[in-house]
């Protein structure tokens, strides 16, 4: 919360490059299906949010911007191509998969369904399994080390040269 009790998110880009700060309350939140949104995020849909009415800064860097039609642009970093947002004349939607803590923003509706893929509805009923699930078949996992930005600020980004 701000010192006015104002909610605040904060969000941002794989690589760390790009991050924003949203002062106050969120809008609608979606799932869009539709085929933009689908090339635009490289995914079966695009879950997100409206900013209309809150603020938004850019706390580093900015988004690069690609007119993707007559009415909307969508912004991404340019570094590691994450995609953040939706720009339109009625506002800015931010991907929710950006935020820190996209666990709260649920969406409510979907729109774009005439283009849904088929399949989509029935992945909840797929066999899941836990990322370390099957590390004896992918030994690398337990070698990993993530380059991602954590889902904090930083004073800066990277911290130190990666190997």
């Amino acid at each position: 919360m701000s010192l006015d009790n104002r909610p605040v998110y904060t969000g941002g880009c794989q690589c760390g490059a790009v991050r924003f700060r949203v002062e106050g309350a969120l809008g609608d939140a979606s799932v869009c299906h539709c085929r933009m949104c689908q090339k635009a995020s490289g995914n079966f849909y695009l879950p997100l949010v409206s900013v209309r009415g809150a603020r938004l800064d850019w706390t580093r860097g900015e988004p690069k911007r690609f007119r993707s039609s007559s009415a909307a642009w969508r912004g991404f970093c340019a570094e590691c191509g994450t995609p953040l947002t939706f720009e339109a004349p009625d506002g800015i939607a931010l991907a929710i998969a950006a935020f820190d803590d996209p666990a709260g923003i649920a969406p409510t509706i979907q729109w774009g369904v005439e283009a849904k893929l088929p399949y989509v509805d029935a992945i909840s009923k797929l066999p899941s399994e836990e990322t370390m699930g099957d590390v004896s078949s992918a030994p690398y996992l337990a070698e990993l080390v993530s380059y991602q930005h954590p889902d904090h600020d930083t004073d800066q980004w990277p911290p130190e040269e990666k190997p």
